[in-house]
C-alpha cells in the first residue's frame, strides 16, 4: 500500500537538503550501523544458510526504479494450460540473520526502511540489502520461492512456497519494461506481465479493492527557489504490484489455513475520513456525487493531471488505520481483511525493507510443509505488531516532517501573498484553527483565524510563514 512518495534534487549544501539532514538529527535517526552489527553482517553475507532446492536454471528478472539495489523481488511467468504460472522469488533475509543477533537485535530496532526525500536509511546493512541477500543480477542467493497458478481469468487455483537458489538474469527498470511492452519486443516472460496484471485489476474492481496509483512528487532546486512537479506511475508499475498483491493473499490464505500468521489487516475508513476526503475533493474541483463509490471514484482519475494527483495524495491518509494482526492455535482474529485490498493480506514481500516480511515468510513456508513453525519466529510474534506500530509511528513522522520541510522549501519566497484554498480540517476544541488546502500549489497548511473556520469552504489565505529551517507554513485569512 503506497505512501506518498517525495524526491529531491539538489546539492546537499543546499537549503532543503540541509533542512532534511537536521530533520535526521532531531528525530534521532542512527544513520549508520553499530561496528558489531556490520561485522555480523559481513560474516553472514559470506556464510548463508544454503537451500537444498536449486531453481537457478529458471531466467528470473527484477522489475525496480533504475537506481534501486535493494532487490526483494524476482519473477518468473510462463502459460500453462488453461492459465498462467507465476513464480516469485523474496529475498530470504533469515538465511542471513540468526536470531538473537546483533544483527537481528538491529532490525528490531529499525523496523522498517526509512525513505526521506533524498536518501533511504536502510533496514540491514549495505552488505546485505544491497549485497548478498538482494537478488541482484548474475547473483546466486537463497530466497523463499512461491510458485502460484492462475486459472485464464487471474484466479488463484493453489499456491505453494519453498526455500530455493535463485538467480535473477536481468535487472529492469519501469521505463524499460513499460517501452518493451508498448512497442511488442517484449519476449514472453516479460510480456506476460500486462496479462496477467490486467486480469488481476479485473478481478480487483471485482471484488471491490482499491490500488492507488499515487504519483511521485519531485521537486527541483531551481535558479535559487524550487519547482514541484508530479510524475505519475507507468502502468507496468501497477501490474508489477499486482504480482506482489497476489502473493500478499496467498499468503494470508495459506497462513489462515494453518491457523498461525501475521496478517495486514485495514478496517473500513471511518466516515469522518470519507467527508474530510469529499471537502478535500470539493476543494480540488474534483467532481464526486454521492452516489459514486470511493473505489469507482480513484479508478476515474487520471494521476497525471495536477489536481487528481493531489487528490490521490491526499487519499493515502484513508490507509493510516491499517495494522498488523497476529493469530494462533487455529483461533482466528475478529478482522482479517484489509479493506483497500478487499480480502486477506500479509507483507511477505519486501523483508528487506520491512521486519514483519521475514516473519510471514517463516510462517508460511512452515505451513506449506505442513510442519510446527520454529520456535524464534513464534517468539517474535506476540511482539511483532506493537513494534510495526512503532516503526509506522516513526515513518509516518518522517513522512509528515519532509512534507512540511518541502511545502516550506516550495512556498519559501511567496510569504504574504494571497491563495484559493479550501478549509478541509477545523479543530473540534478549537474552531478558528484547523487546515487549509491550496489549489495551487497542491499544499496544506495550518491556519489560524479571529474567527470559526468554514469548514469546506473556499477561502482566500494569506501565506504568513514558510521557514524550511522549522518546517512549518502557516496561513491566516487574508
Amino acid at each position: 500500500m503506497p505512501s506518498r512518495h517525495i524526491r529531491v534534487k539538489g546539492a546537499p549544501e543546499a537549503p532543503l537538503r540541509a533542512a532534511l539532514a537536521a530533520l535526521r538529527a532531531d528525530l534521532g535517526i542512527q544513520e549508520s550501523f553499530l561496528t558489531e552489527v556490520l561485522l555480523e553482517a559481513e560474516s553472514a553475507a559470506r556464510y548463508p544458510a544454503v537451500p537444498a532446492h536449486d531453481a537457478t536454471d529458471l531466467p528470473f528478472l527484477t522489475i525496480d526504479p533504475p537506481t534501486a539495489q535493494d532487490l526483494d523481488q524476482a519473477m518468473h511467468l510462463s502459460r500453462r494450460r488453461g492459465g498462467y504460472r507465476v513464480r516469485y522469488a523474496i529475498a530470504d533475509v533469515a538465511a542471513f540473520v540468526v536470531p538473537g543477533g546483533a544483527l537481528d537485535s538491529e532490525a528490531h530496532h529499525r523496523v522498517n526502511t526509512l525513505y526521506f526525500p533524498d536518501e533511504r536509511v536502510p533496514l540491514h546493512p549495505d552488505v546485505l540489502g544491497e549485497g548478498a541477500a538482494s537478488l541482484l543480477p548474475g547473483q546466486t542467493c537463497p530466497a523463499v520461492l512461491w510458485t502460484i497458478d492462475l486459472d485464464e481469468e487471474g484466479r488463484t487455483l493453489t499456491a505453494d512456497v519453498r526455500r530455493s537458489l535463485v538467480r535473477s538474469r536481468a535487472k529492469l527498470d519501469y521505463a524499460g519494461v513499460q517501452q518493451h511492452l508498448d512497442d511488442g519486443t517484449a519476449e514472453e516472460p516479460l510480456a506476460l506481465l500486462k496479462e496477467i496484471g490486467e486480469a488481476r485489476e479485473r478481478l480487483e474492481v471485482e471484488r471491490g479493492g482499491i490500488s492507488l496509483n499515487v504519483p511521485e512528487q519531485e521537486i527541483v532546486e531551481y535558479d535559487h527557489t524550487y519547482r514541484l512537479s508530479y510524475r505519475a506511475p507507468l502502468p507496468a508499475e501497477s501490474w508489477n504490484a499486482q504480482i506482489s498483491l497476489l502473493t500478499g493473499m496467498a499468503a494470508a490464505d495459506l497462513m489462515l489455513a494453518h491457523g498461525t500468521g501475521v496478517l495486514r489487516t485495514l478496517p473500513t475508513a471511518p466516515d469522518g475520513a470519507v467527508a474530510r476526503l469529499r471537502r478535500t475533493a470539493t476543494a480540488l474541483h474534483i467532481d464526486w456525487p454521492h452516489h459514486v463509490s470511493y473505489a469507482a471514484l480513484i479508478r476515474s482519475l487520471n494521476p497525471r493531471r495536477p489536481r487528481h494527483a493531489a487528490f490521490l495524495q491526499e487519499c493515502t491518509t484513508l490507509l493510516r488505520g491499517a495494522g498488523y494482526t497476529i493469530f494462533r492455535d487455529g483461533v482466528l482474529p475478529a478482522i482479517t481483511t484489509h479493506a483497500a485490498v478487499a480480502a486477506p493480506y500479509a507483507h511477505c514481500t519486501a523483508p528487506l525493507r520491512r521486519l514483519a516480511d521475514r516473519y510471514a515468510s517463516e510462517l508460511c513456508l512452515a505451513a506449506a510443509a505442513g510442519e510446527t513453525p520454529p520456535d524464534w519466529a513464534l517468539m517474535a510474534l506476540d511482539l511483532l505488531p506493537k513494534e510495526m506500530a512503532e516503526g509506522a509511528r516513526r515513518a509516518g513522522t518522517v513522512e509528515r516532517e519532509c512534507v512540511d520541510i518541502v511545502e516550506a522549501a516550495l512556498l519559501r519566497d511567496r510569504v504574504g501573498e494571497v491563495f484559493d484554498g479550501c478549509v478541509v480540517e477545523v479543530e473540534a476544541r478549537q474552531p478558528t484553527v484547523g487546515k487549509v488546502l491550496l489549489q495551487q500549489p497542491a499544499v496544506i497548511g495550518r491556519i489560524e483565524a479571529g474567527a470559526p473556520l468554514p469548514l469546506g469552504e473556499r477561502l482566500p489565505v494569506r501565506l504568513t510563514q514558510a521557514d524550511p529551517g522549522t518546517a512549518k507554513v502557516r496561513f491566516a485569512p487574508a
